[in-house]
């Protein structure tokens, strides 16, 4: 089945991107990066109050290459994210993992806002996570899970800095390269991939709101309609930067998640579905560049 589906869907991939092929016009390039570093410290000697030293740290990346050539749209986006921290006397753990790629290809041939869109993604992270307090129970690793998510349909882009994509026909792999954690993502005891097929919607956003300040913020949802199509998966992110300098900034970020096929403990030892949060602040170094090249075909 989950062969059949993705066979399906990279033949239409291959034939849409084909027939998107404009003529020789000019092409423009834009094509760049920002990397950033956080770093927080708490240390207490006699502190009367109470409390504990603590020491962590942030880094995030995101590489970019667009592509314009007449009426067809090429984006791709690379989102990496790893922390660490570390309170008093317990062992350093980890406090953020993230690697999230996308590459969007579109064709205008409906009005100036209105494309036909072809989506990839693929969604996991770098290193162990584990189940703390018991830092000996493993509940992630790199490709444990992975999503990799493809789909075509209709994408809507009434501003510069605003993108609307629905893709009614979305195949999507979920991967765990680990059996152990197999029924954790929703796969049957052993399996390593499970498919998947139904409708992505997905809203992504990225502005200077106000005067060196900068908001980024994307939401997917995705329906399988295979399995219970009523309970919609949901991943939103949010990143509030507030500019200081040309080097160092201030970062607000929250992600929610809520997927039925996660299974996650509670502190009463009960497994089920939850709704994911997660919210991180920091003050810390940055640095963007930006780059366009444009050519023209003889």
């Amino acid at each position: 089945m989950k062969k059949t589906i993705f066979t399906i869907i990279s033949i239409a991939l291959m034939t849409y991107a084909g027939i998107a092929q404009t003529p020789d016009t000019t092409k423009l390039w834009t094509t760049g990066f920002k990397a950033a570093v956080t770093f927080n410290q708490v240390s207490l000697t006699n502190w009367a109050a109470g409390g504990e030293n603590s020491l962590g740290g942030n880094s995030m990346f995101n590489l970019f290459a667009n592509l314009r050539q007449g009426k067809t749209t090429w984006e791709n986006s690379l989102d990496l994210a790893y922390g660490m921290v570390k309170t008093g006397d317990e062992n350093t753990r980890k406090s953020d993992d993230k690697i999230d790629f996308l590459s969007k290809l579109g064709h205008n041939v409906i009005n100036k806002n209105l494309f036909l869109s072809a989506n990839l993604s693929f969604k996991t992270q770098f290193a162990q996570g584990y189940n703390y307090p018991n830092d000996s129970v493993i509940i992630s690793k790199f490709m444990a899970p992975g999503y990799l998510m493809l789909g075509l349909g209709l994408d809507y882009k009434p501003f510069p800095y605003l993108s609307i994509s629905f893709l009614p026909l979305t195949g999507r792999l979920v991967i765990v390269n680990d059996t152990a954690l197999s029924v954790v993502y929703g796969l049957d005891p052993g399996e390593k991939i499970k498919a998947e097929f139904g409708a992505a919607f997905k809203v992504t956003f990225e502005k200077d709101i106000f005067t060196n300040v900068s908001l980024k913020s994307k939401l997917d949802l995705f329906s399988n309609y295979i399995d219970r199509p009523q309970n919609i998966d949901v991943n939103f992110e949010a990143l509030l930067v507030l500019k200081v300098n040309k080097l160092i900034s201030t970062y607000v970020g929250i992600q929610t998640i809520y997927d039925h096929d996660i299974l996650i403990m509670d502190k009463e030892g009960k497994i089920g579905p939850r709704t994911q949060f997660k919210q991180t602040f920091g003050i810390g170094l940055t640095y963007a560049l930006k780059h366009y090249e444009a050519t023209v075909k003889p």
